[in-house]
């Protein structure tokens, strides 16, 4: 009897341990199908990430999309998929920063494998300009006349307002800056969250819109802000509103859209207009000039400023429309929208940007 049981033990311990083994090589067989999956997905480097790619899955080329963007997958990918459901066009991404894209688009310029640019202010869209081929889209009459481009080198995604931020348990509500002109006091020096506006596009316009909505020497007001700064520069536009919430910074200058989604999910910030005015510079949307693809290329710019998908943008994204006649929707805030030069912020980009650099340093 004692020979039996101790013949069970053994089996059962034989039984336990080829159990582990088995649950340890599933265990690392899934997350090897998980990394693979991930480098198709995001690609083999952060911000150059590749979703899917067609080739090798048979899908003829009537019915492939390429398209760079700038956007975060929460805002692109409920997009594409509902584009590529209706149309049955298979959509390849790459993800980036938009200078990082739109230089991308310029040194592939005669030999495009590139679609579409999606995401990016379209400031910078006009010192791209050169490799955009016109297109006015299906439903331009719908269009908020602000955000025409001249030549229809580009459409109109969504309205993006420069909005300031503070902490609500560091800064009081009387003190918090209501003014652009209140981010040159000495007051907030090294308590202001920014990003370097060579790497955000966010922070370009939000620079641009400071001078010109306040009347001084442009060096002066640089020098100032820069002072301002002491030195502290935020890695991203997402960061300024982190940094704000957990009190690294007390104030800041960021989206909207990025501030109102933050304090829906619980951010203890509030959200002010600048009272001198803002800018509400959209983001958009272009076809590459020399397009492999360009009649789905059309077909999906006609698609980002449809009925639906800028509704999905107001009531999902927290974001405005460009579209004049669904308006209504964000009527009533208490914004001052100031007459932004767009032109002069498009040809004054690399001006400003090495003055910054040589400021910064």
């Amino acid at each position: 009897m004692d020979e039996f049981i101790r013949s069970e033990k053994q089996i059962r311990r034989k039984q336990a341990v080829r159990t582990m083994i088995c649950m340890a090589l599933l265990i690392l067989l899934s997350a090897v199908l998980y990394g693979c999956s991930k480098t198709e997905e995001t690609g083999p480097a952060a911000g150059t990430g590749v979703r899917r790619p067609a080739d090798g899955y048979g899908v003829s080329e009537d019915k492939k999309l390429i398209v760079y963007t700038s956007h975060k997958e929460e805002v692109y990918g409920p997009i594409i998929r509902e584009f590529e459901e209706r149309t049955g066009i298979w959509v390849e991404v790459r993800d980036g920063g938009s200078t990082e894209l739109l230089e991308a688009i310029g040194q592939e310029s005669g030999q495009q494998t590139c679609d579409i640019m999606f995401g990016g202010g379209v400031e910078s869209y006009e010192a791209y300009r050169e490799y955009f081929e016109p297109y006015r889209c299906k439903l331009s009459d719908k269009l908020d006349d602000r955000y025409l481009s001249p030549d229809d080198s580009w459409t109109a995604f969504t309205e993006l307002p420069i909005v300031f931020i503070y902490n609500n348990k560091l800064v009081s509500a009387e003190a918090a800056p209501h003014s652009w002109k209140d981010f040159l006091d000495d007051e907030w020096r090294g308590k202001i969250a920014f990003a370097a506006p060579g790497k955000s596009g966010t922070s370009y316009t939000a620079l641009a819109t400071m001078i010109q909505v306040l009347d001084m020497d442009e060096r002066k007001l640089m020098e100032d802000f820069v002072s301002a700064l002491d030195g502290k520069v935020s890695a991203g536009s997402g960061e300024v509103v982190d940094e704000v919430s957990t009190g690294i910074h007390l104030v800041g200058i960021t989206l909207e859209e990025t501030a109102k989604k933050r304090i829906a999910k619980g951010a203890d910030i509030t959200m002010i207009y600048p009272e001198e005015g803002t800018s509400t510079v959209p983001d958009g949307c272009a076809l590459v000039k020399g397009a492999p693809h360009e009649d789905n290329a059309k077909l999906f710019i006609d698609f980002t400023v449809s009925d639906d998908v800028q509704n999905l943008i107001m009531d999902q994204f927290c974001r405005r429309t460009v579209r004049k006649d669904l308006q209504m929707k964000t009527a009533g805030e208490d914004m001052k929208i100031m007459d932004f030069d767009l032109e002069w912020a498009s040809a004054h980009q690399d001006e400003i940007l090495a003055l910054w650099s040589e400021l910064i340093r």
